[in-house]
Protein backbone atom coordinates (compact mmCIF):
# COMPACT_ATOMS: atom_id res chain seq x y z
CA UNK A 1 0.00 0.00 0.00
CA UNK A 2 1.23 3.29 -1.22
CA UNK A 3 0.24 6.41 0.74
CA UNK A 4 0.34 7.97 4.62
CA UNK A 5 -0.64 5.53 6.78
CA UNK A 6 -4.08 5.34 8.94
CA UNK A 7 -2.53 3.70 11.94
CA UNK A 8 -2.59 6.09 14.58
CA UNK A 9 0.78 8.29 15.47
CA UNK A 10 -0.62 10.10 18.01
CA UNK A 11 2.78 10.57 20.23
CA UNK A 12 2.77 8.31 23.72
CA UNK A 13 4.86 10.15 26.80
CA UNK A 14 4.91 10.21 30.42
CA UNK A 15 3.00 13.08 30.61
CA UNK A 16 -1.08 13.53 29.94
CA UNK A 17 -2.93 16.84 28.98
CA UNK A 18 -4.40 19.42 31.82
CA UNK A 19 -7.81 19.84 29.18
CA UNK A 20 -9.58 16.44 27.82
CA UNK A 21 -8.47 16.58 23.92
CA UNK A 22 -10.98 16.65 21.60
CA UNK A 23 -11.85 13.48 19.70
CA UNK A 24 -13.35 13.41 16.43
CA UNK A 25 -12.38 10.52 14.87
CA UNK A 26 -16.01 8.81 13.46
CA UNK A 27 -14.63 5.35 13.47
CA UNK A 28 -12.10 3.62 15.51
CA UNK A 29 -10.30 0.61 14.36
CA UNK A 30 -9.63 -2.73 16.14
CA UNK A 31 -7.11 -5.35 15.48
CA UNK A 32 -9.69 -7.92 14.85
CA UNK A 33 -12.61 -9.52 14.73
CA UNK A 34 -12.82 -11.03 18.02
CA UNK A 35 -12.03 -8.03 19.75
CA UNK A 36 -15.11 -6.43 17.93
CA UNK A 37 -17.08 -9.02 19.50
CA UNK A 38 -15.15 -8.12 23.19
CA UNK A 39 -15.79 -4.32 22.70
CA UNK A 40 -19.89 -4.88 21.83
CA UNK A 41 -20.18 -7.17 24.54
CA UNK A 42 -18.67 -5.47 27.24
CA UNK A 43 -16.16 -7.15 28.24
CA UNK A 44 -13.59 -4.59 26.94
CA UNK A 45 -13.15 -0.88 26.74
CA UNK A 46 -13.22 0.78 23.36
CA UNK A 47 -15.19 2.86 20.50
CA UNK A 48 -16.37 1.52 17.47
CA UNK A 49 -18.47 3.99 15.47
CA UNK A 50 -19.28 7.77 17.05
CA UNK A 51 -22.73 7.25 16.71
CA UNK A 52 -22.81 4.37 19.55
CA UNK A 53 -20.17 6.54 21.60
CA UNK A 54 -17.04 8.38 21.52
CA UNK A 55 -14.55 9.88 24.41
CA UNK A 56 -15.93 13.04 24.61
CA UNK A 57 -19.53 12.09 25.26
CA UNK A 58 -18.08 9.33 28.06
CA UNK A 59 -16.46 11.89 29.99
CA UNK A 60 -19.16 14.44 29.54
CA UNK A 61 -21.62 11.97 30.91
CA UNK A 62 -19.59 10.61 33.51
CA UNK A 63 -19.54 14.01 34.98
CA UNK A 64 -23.17 14.68 35.12
CA UNK A 65 -23.94 11.40 36.22
CA UNK A 66 -21.85 12.18 39.36
CA UNK A 67 -23.56 15.53 39.59
CA UNK A 68 -26.96 13.93 39.98
CA UNK A 69 -25.29 10.90 41.18
CA UNK A 70 -26.74 8.32 38.32
CA UNK A 71 -25.36 4.72 37.82
CA UNK A 72 -25.27 5.76 34.04
CA UNK A 73 -25.74 8.44 31.65
CA UNK A 74 -26.60 8.88 27.94
CA UNK A 75 -25.22 12.45 26.27
CA UNK A 76 -27.70 13.40 23.58
CA UNK A 77 -27.93 15.80 20.40
CA UNK A 78 -30.03 18.26 22.07
CA UNK A 79 -32.10 18.30 25.35
CA UNK A 80 -34.76 17.25 23.26
CA UNK A 81 -33.13 14.55 21.90
CA UNK A 82 -32.85 13.14 25.37
CA UNK A 83 -36.94 13.50 26.02
CA UNK A 84 -37.24 11.86 23.15
CA UNK A 85 -35.38 9.24 23.70
CA UNK A 86 -36.85 8.18 26.78
CA UNK A 87 -40.15 8.91 25.31
CA UNK A 88 -39.85 6.52 21.98
CA UNK A 89 -37.24 4.21 23.61
CA UNK A 90 -39.51 3.33 26.81
CA UNK A 91 -42.87 3.41 25.18
CA UNK A 92 -44.59 1.21 22.58
CA UNK A 93 -48.03 1.87 20.60
CA UNK A 94 -50.67 0.98 23.13
CA UNK A 95 -48.95 2.41 25.49
CA UNK A 96 -50.34 5.24 27.65
CA UNK A 97 -47.85 8.62 29.38
CA UNK A 98 -48.66 11.22 32.09
CA UNK A 99 -47.21 14.76 31.39
CA UNK A 100 -47.01 17.57 33.49
CA UNK A 101 -49.28 20.27 31.76
CA UNK A 102 -46.83 23.03 32.01
CA UNK A 103 -43.67 21.99 30.26
CA UNK A 104 -41.49 23.31 27.83
CA UNK A 105 -43.33 24.40 24.61
CA UNK A 106 -41.58 21.35 22.58
CA UNK A 107 -42.00 18.36 24.87
CA UNK A 108 -46.15 19.36 25.08
CA UNK A 109 -45.65 19.43 21.16
CA UNK A 110 -43.94 15.68 21.41
CA UNK A 111 -46.63 14.84 23.82
CA UNK A 112 -49.90 16.06 22.39
CA UNK A 113 -48.61 15.46 18.69
CA UNK A 114 -45.78 12.82 18.00
CA UNK A 115 -46.65 10.55 20.55
CA UNK A 116 -50.11 10.04 19.60
CA UNK A 117 -49.75 10.09 15.82
CA UNK A 118 -47.20 7.09 16.82
CA UNK A 119 -50.28 5.40 18.92
CA UNK A 120 -48.78 6.14 21.86
CA UNK A 121 -52.11 7.77 24.37
CA UNK A 122 -50.84 11.21 26.12
CA UNK A 123 -53.04 12.92 29.14
CA UNK A 124 -51.48 16.14 30.48
CA UNK A 125 -52.31 17.11 34.53
CA UNK A 126 -50.69 19.27 37.24
CA UNK A 127 -47.54 18.27 38.40
CA UNK A 128 -47.89 19.79 41.45
CA UNK A 129 -50.99 18.14 42.49
CA UNK A 130 -50.41 14.27 42.38
CA UNK A 131 -53.95 13.63 42.91
CA UNK A 132 -54.47 14.88 39.59
CA UNK A 133 -51.57 12.82 38.00
CA UNK A 134 -53.35 10.09 39.62
CA UNK A 135 -56.77 11.01 38.18
CA UNK A 136 -55.41 11.47 34.71
CA UNK A 137 -53.80 7.55 34.75
CA UNK A 138 -55.03 4.48 33.34
CA UNK A 139 -54.29 1.17 33.08
CA UNK A 140 -52.05 1.12 30.23
CA UNK A 141 -50.01 4.19 31.88
CA UNK A 142 -46.32 3.30 31.73
CA UNK A 143 -44.67 6.28 32.63
CA UNK A 144 -44.81 10.03 34.34
CA UNK A 145 -42.52 12.74 33.04
CA UNK A 146 -42.18 16.18 34.86
CA UNK A 147 -40.25 18.71 35.12
CA UNK A 148 -38.63 19.99 38.61
CA UNK A 149 -39.56 23.47 38.11
CA UNK A 150 -41.66 24.02 34.67
CA UNK A 151 -40.63 26.30 31.86
CA UNK A 152 -41.37 28.65 31.39
CA UNK A 153 -44.31 28.98 34.31
CA UNK A 154 -42.06 28.27 37.36
CA UNK A 155 -43.98 25.91 38.91
CA UNK A 156 -43.09 23.41 41.23
CA UNK A 157 -43.62 19.67 40.84
CA UNK A 158 -44.62 17.38 43.77
CA UNK A 159 -41.63 15.00 43.28
CA UNK A 160 -42.46 13.20 46.33
CA UNK A 161 -46.03 12.67 45.75
CA UNK A 162 -45.49 11.49 42.57
CA UNK A 163 -42.68 9.07 43.31
CA UNK A 164 -45.17 7.69 45.88
CA UNK A 165 -47.75 7.43 43.41
CA UNK A 166 -45.16 5.89 40.44
CA UNK A 167 -43.79 3.43 43.15
CA UNK A 168 -47.71 2.44 43.96
CA UNK A 169 -48.81 1.91 40.23
CA UNK A 170 -45.44 0.49 38.88
CA UNK A 171 -44.79 3.09 36.21
CA UNK A 172 -41.57 5.14 36.10
CA UNK A 173 -41.41 9.08 36.78
CA UNK A 174 -39.20 11.08 34.40
CA UNK A 175 -37.74 14.37 35.87
CA UNK A 176 -36.64 16.94 33.82
CA UNK A 177 -34.31 18.82 35.75
CA UNK A 178 -32.61 21.57 33.26
CA UNK A 179 -33.94 24.82 35.47
CA UNK A 180 -32.71 23.79 38.82
CA UNK A 181 -29.69 21.35 38.00
CA UNK A 182 -27.97 19.10 40.70
CA UNK A 183 -26.90 22.60 42.42
CA UNK A 184 -30.93 23.01 43.78
CA UNK A 185 -32.10 19.55 43.44
CA UNK A 186 -31.12 15.83 42.86
CA UNK A 187 -34.24 14.26 41.73
CA UNK A 188 -32.75 10.60 42.04
CA UNK A 189 -32.97 11.69 45.88
CA UNK A 190 -36.67 11.96 45.81
CA UNK A 191 -37.52 8.83 43.92
CA UNK A 192 -37.09 9.91 40.37
CA UNK A 193 -36.73 6.61 37.89
CA UNK A 194 -35.13 8.94 35.39
CA UNK A 195 -33.46 12.04 35.09
CA UNK A 196 -33.22 14.43 32.13
CA UNK A 197 -31.47 17.38 31.24
CA UNK A 198 -30.87 19.83 28.49
CA UNK A 199 -26.68 20.12 28.65
CA UNK A 200 -26.94 23.12 26.07
CA UNK A 201 -28.51 25.86 29.24
CA UNK A 202 -27.04 26.06 32.95
CA UNK A 203 -24.56 23.13 32.65
CA UNK A 204 -23.17 24.32 29.21
CA UNK A 205 -23.33 27.91 30.50
CA UNK A 206 -22.24 29.51 27.19
CA UNK A 207 -24.80 29.06 24.39
CA UNK A 208 -22.27 27.63 22.33
CA UNK A 209 -23.08 23.59 22.78
CA UNK A 210 -26.38 22.31 22.00
CA UNK A 211 -26.52 18.57 24.33
CA UNK A 212 -28.93 16.66 26.05
CA UNK A 213 -28.21 14.47 28.75
CA UNK A 214 -30.45 11.27 30.55
CA UNK A 215 -29.31 9.13 33.45
CA UNK A 216 -30.58 6.17 36.00
CA UNK A 217 -29.73 3.91 38.47
CA UNK A 218 -31.15 1.12 36.59
CA UNK A 219 -29.62 -0.13 33.49
CA UNK A 220 -32.51 -2.50 32.68
CA UNK A 221 -34.20 0.96 31.99
CA UNK A 222 -30.75 2.59 30.21
CA UNK A 223 -30.77 -0.47 27.82
CA UNK A 224 -33.90 0.22 26.58
CA UNK A 225 -33.19 3.60 25.90
CA UNK A 226 -29.71 3.87 24.80
CA UNK A 227 -30.37 1.42 21.89
CA UNK A 228 -33.05 3.37 20.51
CA UNK A 229 -31.03 6.50 20.57
CA UNK A 230 -27.76 4.91 19.13
CA UNK A 231 -30.32 3.62 15.93
CA UNK A 232 -32.01 7.24 15.44
CA UNK A 233 -28.85 8.64 15.52
CA UNK A 234 -29.32 11.21 18.53
CA UNK A 235 -25.76 11.51 18.63
CA UNK A 236 -23.58 14.17 20.23
CA UNK A 237 -20.56 16.37 18.48
CA UNK A 238 -17.35 15.71 20.32
CA UNK A 239 -16.47 19.27 19.94
CA UNK A 240 -19.93 20.36 21.99
CA UNK A 241 -19.19 17.65 24.27
CA UNK A 242 -15.73 19.14 24.72
CA UNK A 243 -17.21 22.36 25.43
CA UNK A 244 -19.89 21.30 27.58
CA UNK A 245 -17.46 19.83 29.94
CA UNK A 246 -15.29 22.93 30.17
CA UNK A 247 -18.67 24.79 31.04
CA UNK A 248 -18.73 22.52 33.75
CA UNK A 249 -15.76 23.67 35.67
CA UNK A 250 -17.03 26.94 36.18
CA UNK A 251 -20.40 25.87 36.70
CA UNK A 252 -21.10 26.07 40.18
CA UNK A 253 -19.75 29.88 40.37
CA UNK A 254 -22.41 30.65 37.43
CA UNK A 255 -25.07 28.84 38.99
CA UNK A 256 -24.56 30.86 42.44
CA UNK A 257 -24.02 34.14 41.28
CA UNK A 258 -27.03 33.43 38.66
CA UNK A 259 -29.38 32.52 41.40
CA UNK A 260 -28.30 35.74 43.80
CA UNK A 261 -28.84 38.35 40.91
CA UNK A 262 -32.60 36.09 40.05
CA UNK A 263 -33.79 36.19 43.41
CA UNK A 264 -32.33 40.17 43.90
CA UNK A 265 -34.50 40.66 40.20
CA UNK A 266 -37.23 39.22 41.50
CA UNK A 267 -37.56 41.28 44.74
CA UNK A 268 -37.44 44.28 42.23
CA UNK A 269 -39.72 43.74 39.66
CA UNK A 270 -41.92 42.99 42.15
CA UNK A 271 -42.10 46.46 43.02
CA UNK A 272 -42.01 47.66 40.01
CA UNK A 273 -44.75 49.63 38.31
CA UNK A 274 -46.32 48.19 35.53
CA UNK A 275 -45.52 44.58 36.52
CA UNK A 276 -48.91 42.67 36.84
CA UNK A 277 -47.08 39.41 38.54
CA UNK A 278 -43.62 37.70 39.81
CA UNK A 279 -43.36 34.19 39.49
CA UNK A 280 -39.85 33.08 41.69
CA UNK A 281 -39.53 29.88 43.25
CA UNK A 282 -38.62 30.93 46.72
CA UNK A 283 -40.81 34.28 46.93
CA UNK A 284 -43.23 33.29 50.39
CA UNK A 285 -46.47 34.38 48.07
CA UNK A 286 -45.39 31.43 44.93
CA UNK A 287 -48.54 29.38 44.31
CA UNK A 288 -46.52 25.83 44.81
CA UNK A 289 -44.99 27.76 48.44
CA UNK A 290 -45.20 24.23 50.48
CA UNK A 291 -43.95 22.70 47.67
CA UNK A 292 -41.18 24.62 46.84
CA UNK A 293 -39.47 25.00 50.28
CA UNK A 294 -39.14 21.00 51.08
CA UNK A 295 -37.82 20.14 47.36
CA UNK A 296 -35.51 23.33 47.17
CA UNK A 297 -34.74 25.02 49.91
CA UNK A 298 -33.44 28.51 49.37
CA UNK A 299 -32.14 27.21 46.48
CA UNK A 300 -34.58 29.59 43.82
CA UNK A 301 -32.42 29.16 40.60
CA UNK A 302 -31.19 31.59 38.29
CA UNK A 303 -34.86 31.38 36.08
CA UNK A 304 -37.91 34.32 36.94
CA UNK A 305 -40.82 35.10 35.02
CA UNK A 306 -43.19 38.07 34.97
CA UNK A 307 -46.13 39.75 33.59
CA UNK A 308 -46.58 42.92 32.70
CA UNK A 309 -49.64 45.51 32.15
CA UNK A 310 -50.53 45.84 28.73
CA UNK A 311 -50.27 43.08 26.74
CA UNK A 312 -48.54 42.36 23.37
CA UNK A 313 -48.17 46.11 22.38
CA UNK A 314 -46.35 46.88 25.74
CA UNK A 315 -44.66 43.18 25.60
CA UNK A 316 -43.43 44.64 22.01
CA UNK A 317 -42.21 48.17 23.19
CA UNK A 318 -40.06 46.88 26.71
CA UNK A 319 -38.22 44.31 24.51
CA UNK A 320 -37.07 47.27 22.38
CA UNK A 321 -36.24 49.58 25.00
CA UNK A 322 -34.17 46.81 26.26
CA UNK A 323 -32.50 45.36 23.31
CA UNK A 324 -29.26 47.43 23.42
CA UNK A 325 -28.78 45.94 27.45
CA UNK A 326 -30.49 42.14 27.40
CA UNK A 327 -30.05 40.17 24.67
CA UNK A 328 -33.85 38.72 23.40
CA UNK A 329 -33.14 35.32 22.42
CA UNK A 330 -35.25 32.13 23.42
CA UNK A 331 -32.30 30.22 25.21
CA UNK A 332 -31.29 29.79 28.81
CA UNK A 333 -29.02 29.33 30.96
CA UNK A 334 -26.12 31.49 29.07
CA UNK A 335 -23.63 33.21 31.41
CA UNK A 336 -25.43 36.49 30.05
CA UNK A 337 -29.06 37.50 30.98
CA UNK A 338 -31.45 36.23 28.61
CA UNK A 339 -34.88 37.68 27.98
CA UNK A 340 -37.62 35.10 26.13
CA UNK A 341 -41.40 35.86 25.23
CA UNK A 342 -42.97 32.47 25.29
CA UNK A 343 -46.00 33.52 23.42
CA UNK A 344 -43.51 33.99 20.19
CA UNK A 345 -41.20 31.12 20.72
CA UNK A 346 -41.38 28.03 22.93
CA UNK A 347 -45.56 28.69 23.32
CA UNK A 348 -46.12 29.75 19.73
CA UNK A 349 -47.59 26.39 18.54
CA UNK A 350 -50.42 26.52 20.75
CA UNK A 351 -54.01 28.22 21.08
CA UNK A 352 -54.30 31.86 22.85
CA UNK A 353 -56.89 30.05 24.80
CA UNK A 354 -54.50 27.08 25.50
CA UNK A 355 -51.94 29.96 26.76
CA UNK A 356 -53.88 31.54 28.76
CA UNK A 357 -55.08 28.28 30.85
CA UNK A 358 -52.00 27.79 32.13
CA UNK A 359 -50.73 31.34 32.82
CA UNK A 360 -48.95 32.56 29.61
CA UNK A 361 -50.29 35.89 28.53
CA UNK A 362 -49.04 38.45 25.51
CA UNK A 363 -47.24 40.23 28.41
CA UNK A 364 -45.17 37.03 29.86
CA UNK A 365 -41.72 37.22 29.81
CA UNK A 366 -39.18 34.41 31.14
CA UNK A 367 -36.04 35.63 32.75
CA UNK A 368 -32.97 33.77 32.54
CA UNK A 369 -30.76 35.77 35.21
CA UNK A 370 -26.80 35.71 33.94
CA UNK A 371 -23.89 36.91 35.93
CA UNK A 372 -23.93 40.33 34.98
CA UNK A 373 -23.65 43.36 37.90
CA UNK A 374 -27.25 43.16 39.47
CA UNK A 375 -27.28 47.22 39.61
CA UNK A 376 -26.78 47.70 35.86
CA UNK A 377 -29.18 44.67 35.51
CA UNK A 378 -32.27 46.18 37.61
CA UNK A 379 -32.00 49.82 36.18
CA UNK A 380 -32.08 48.70 32.82
CA UNK A 381 -35.41 46.10 33.28
CA UNK A 382 -37.12 49.27 35.04
CA UNK A 383 -36.20 51.62 32.70
CA UNK A 384 -38.11 48.96 30.05
CA UNK A 385 -40.78 48.42 31.85
CA UNK A 386 -41.09 52.18 32.21
CA UNK A 387 -41.03 52.60 28.62
CA UNK A 388 -43.26 49.64 28.45
CA UNK A 389 -46.20 52.08 30.29
CA UNK A 390 -45.53 54.79 28.26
Amino acid sequence: MTGPSRRSAWPEGVTRPLVSPIQPSVVYTSDAPATLDRVYEGDATGYTYAREGHPNATVLSRRIAAMEGAGQGLVTGSGMAAVGAVLMGLLKAGDHVVGGDQLYGRSLRMMTGDLPRLGIATSLANAGDAAAVAAAMTDATRLILVETVSNPTIRIADLAGLARLARERGVLLAVDNTFTTPRAVRPFEHGADIVIHSVTKLLAGHSDATLGWVGTKDPEIMGRIEPFAVTMGLTPSPFDCWLAERGLLSFELRYDRAEENAARLARALRDTDGVARVLYPTDPGHPDAALAAPLLGNRGSHMVSFEIDGGRDAAERMVRALSDEIAFAPTLGDIGTTLSHPPSSSHRAMSEADRQAIGISQGFFRVSVGCEDFGALDAAFRRAIAGAGS
